[in-house]
C-alpha cells in the first residue's frame, strides 16, 4: 500500500516562475513572510476603507432626510 501520508512539495510562483519553498534560504523565506503580512494587510485596510465608504453614505442618506423639514439659508 502505498504511503498517503506524503506531502503535496510546497511552490512557490513569482514572475510565472516556480521555486521548491524547501530551497529557498530562510532570508527569502522571511521576505516571503513579510509578502503575505503586507497582503493581508492591504485586503483588511481595503475592506476597512469599504465599509467607511458605506457607513459614509448611511450617515449621509440619514443627514439628508433629516434636513428635508429643515429650512435653509437663502
Amino acid at each position: 500500500m502505498a504511503d498517503q501520508n506524503k506531502e503535496t512539495p510546497k511552490i512557490i510562483t513569482i514572475d510565472n516562475v516556480k521555486y521548491s519553498f524547501d530551497t529557498l534560504t530562510d532570508e527569502i523565506k522571511s521576505d516571503l513572510t513579510g509578502l503575505r503580512i503586507c497582503e493581508s494587510q492591504l485586503r483588511l485596510h481595503q475592506d476597512s476603507l469599504k465599509l467607511l465608504t458605506i457607513s459614509r453614505q448611511a450617515i449621509t442618506n440619514q443627514l439628508k432626510n433629516k434636513l428635508k423639514d429643515i429650512t435653509p439659508i437663502e
